[in-house]
C-alpha cells in the first residue's frame, strides 16, 4: 500500500521504516524539513492517489487537532485518516463524527511499542468503521507482531483501550519500583540486575518490563546517572477520571499516578527506577541528578 505518515518522531520514524521494510510506500511529513519527504500536508495529499490513507503520529491535543482541521479541507470522500497517537478517546469520537460528514473515515489506533516497535512490532488497537479497518489491515499486519493488532470496536474504542493500557502500565511500573527500592534499601548487598534477570526465569512476576529493569540496572546499578523525576503523559489522569465517572475502583493506578507527583519533590530509588524503565521502553527523557 501507499500511505502518508504525519509525524516522524521516535515512533513515527519507526512506523515508517517498518512499513517500508515490508514493501509499503510511505510518504512522510514532519515539521522538521530535514526528515520530510514533502513540504506540506497539502503536498502529501496531492502525492497520494485516492482513496488516500494518512496516518498521524502527532502529540495529543492541539497538535493533533490542528492537523485534522487542515486535513478536513484537503482530503475527500472515501479517504481514511488514522490517529495512532495517544489522543483522548472522547476527542476521537468527536473527530470521527466531523470527518464522517465529509465522507472521510477515521480510525483511532492505540499504538504501543515505543522505540522497540521497529524491531519487535507495534501492538495496535483500532476503533472506528470496520470497513476502514479492513482497508488498511495490510498496514496493521506489517506493523504488528503475530496476533498484535485487532479491531476493538466503534470510534473511540481504540484510544480508550490504549488509555486503560497506559493506566495499567502506571501500576506495573510502580509495583516494580517499590519492590526494587525495598531490595536496594535492605541490609543485603543485592545485585539488582541479577535479581531482575533471575525473576524472569519462570517466576510469576516475569515480564518485558522486568527485562528492561535488568537492562537499566546493568548499565547503572545505583541509578545514579539520572534523577527520579517522573512525568505523566496524561493518560493516567484520563484513566482515573474515567474510573471516577464509571464508579470503578482503581486504587493501584491512582496510587501510581500520585507517586509520580511525589517524584517531583524527591529523588528516591523507586522513582529513579521508573524513570529508567520509561527511558528503556519509550526513549522518554531522563533528568540528570
Amino acid at each position: 500500500m501507499k500511505i502518508g505518515l504525519v509525524g516522524l518522531g521516535r515512533m513515527g520514524a519507526g512506523i515508517a521504516e517498518r512499513l517500508r521494510r515490508d514493501g509499503h510506500e510511505v510518504l512522510g511529513y514532519d515539521q522538521n524539513p530535514a526528515v520530510s519527504d514533502v513540504a506540506s500536508l497539502r503536498d502529501l495529499a496531492a502525492a497520494l492517489a485516492p482513496p488516500r490513507a494518512v496516518w498521524l503520529m502527532v502529540p495529543a491535543g492541539e497538535a493533533t487537532e490542528a492537523v485534522i482541521e487542515e486535513l478536513v479541507d484537503i482530503m475527500s470522500d472515501g479517504d481514511i485518516v488514522v490517529d495512532g497517537g495517544n489522543s483522548y478517546y472522547k476527542d476521537s469520537v468527536r473527530r470521527a463524527a466531523k470527518l464522517k460528514e465529509r465522507g472521510i473515515s477515521f480510525l483511532d489506533a492505540g499504538t504501543s511499542g515505543g522505540i522497540w516497535g521497529l524491531a519487535d512490532g507495534f501492538c495496535l488497537m483500532a476503533g472506528g468503521e470496520r470497513s476502514a479497518f479492513e482497508a488498511i489491515e495490510p498496514l496493521l499486519a506489517s506493523l504488528a507482531p503475530e496476533k498484535g493488532y485487532a479491531y476493538v470496536g466503534a470510534s473511540g474504542a481504540g484510544h480508550f483501550a490504549k488509555m486503560v493500557h497506559n493506566g495499567i502500565e502506571y501500576g506495573l511500573l510502580e509495583a516494580y519500583a517499590e519492590g526494587f527500592h525495598l531490595l536496594e534499601a535492605s541490609a543485603f548487598e543485592y545485585d539488582l540486575a541479577k535479581i531482575a534477570g533471575l525473576w524472569n526465569q519462570g517466576s510469576v512476576v516475569r515480564s518485558w518490563l522486568l527485562e528492561l529493569a535488568e537492562r537499566g540496572l546493568a548499565k547503572d546499578p545505583k541509578l545514579e546517572k539520572l534523577r527520579g523525576y517522573v512525568d505523566d503523559s496524561g493518560e493516567g489522569r484520563w484513566t482515573l477520571n474515567e474510573a471516577v465517572e464509571q464508579g470503578v475502583p482503581a486504587p493501584a493506578i491512582a496510587a501510581a499516578l500520585f507517586a509520580r507527583f511525589t517524584s517531583r519533590d524527591d529523588n528516591s530509588f523507586a522513582m529513579r527506577l521508573i524513570a529508567a524503565l520509561r527511558n528503556e521502553f519509550g526513549g522518554h527523557e531522563v533528568r540528570e541528578p
